[in-house]
């Protein structure tokens, strides 16, 4: 009972931020630009620090990831791309792009012909109701050239699947708490190593939004039931789940990589 009322309230709580990112979409720009932040203070405890992201087995390419001991083996990052730091945000990609920018939206984003993203797809699109022209390709994952993980990486390493998600999800424990003061979800392994990932908001056109209270992370799997949204895992206070998030918003990536 208790966990089918845990789900509600994710579930009420997602509902109302699909509609603030529908009004957020005909706002205007926001007032700060969309660069990435500061780095966050990594530097002290401020008391109500949730420790994680123990248990670092190894690097590669120089970096670290650490073994949460799943079932399929999947190896993941310690830290966002961009940043070398558990606690850092890194960069903001649109997905299927592999450089941050200054402003994200429709017009800017790479895999449209302008408009609203609605009918102008020109890649990664399985309904000619979405892409320019009737444009249909069936690509349902990112290919290594649009992957931000694989092109600022290198090879080996790739942005996780939906199913690599799930998995996660589905063989850890989460928390809910803040490390060297940054909040975030800590997820931690039955075999005692752990993964934090710290809340780093979206960026949509020029603005930074839900810094410290979300964390938005792609996946490489389209939504195929709208090709214009892609499956992305969303972290906050009340929980952890998939939903589907917008390509041109600027988010964060966390790499994987196979088993040795």
């Amino acid at each position: 009972m208790q966990h089918e009322i845990i789900k509600n309230l994710i579930v009420m709580q997602k509902f109302a931020k699909a509609i603030a990112a529908i009004m957020l979409m005909t706002a205007m720009c926001f007032a700060s630009g969309c660069t990435k932040p500061d780095a966050p203070n990594n530097g002290g405890n401020d008391g109500n620090n949730g420790g994680g992201g123990s248990g670092v087995t190894g690097t590669y390419n120089g970096h670290e990831y650490v073994d949460l001991g799943l079932p399929s083996g999947t190896l993941w990052a310690t830290c966002n791309v961009g940043t070398d730091t558990p606690e850092g945000y890194g960069d903001y990609f649109a997905w299927g792009e592999t450089q941050a920018k200054t402003t994200y939206n429709w017009s800017t984003y790479k895999y449209c012909n302008g408009g609203d993203g609605w009918n102008t797809l020109t890649k990664y699109c399985n309904d000619t109701d979405y892409g320019y022209n009737g444009f249909t390709d069936n690509l349902a994952t990112l290919l290594p050239e649009d992957d931000a993980v694989t092109a600022n990486w290198g090879s080996g390493w790739r942005m996780p699947t939906k199913a690599q998600w799930d998995e996660l999800c589905q063989n850890t424990t989460n928390t809910w708490t803040a490390q060297n003061g940054v909040n975030g979800s800590l997820f931690t392994a039955s075999n005692g190593n752990s993964l934090f990932l710290p809340a780093a908001g979206y960026c949509y056109e020029s603005g930074l939004d839900r810094i410290g209270s979300d964390g938005y992370y792609w996946s490489s799997s389209l939504d195929t039931h709208i090709p214009n949204a892609v499956w992305v895992l969303d972290c906050f206070s009340l929980g952890y789940g998939m939903s589907s998030g917008s390509r041109n918003h600027g988010q964060t990536v966390r790499a994987v990589r196979s088993a040795r």
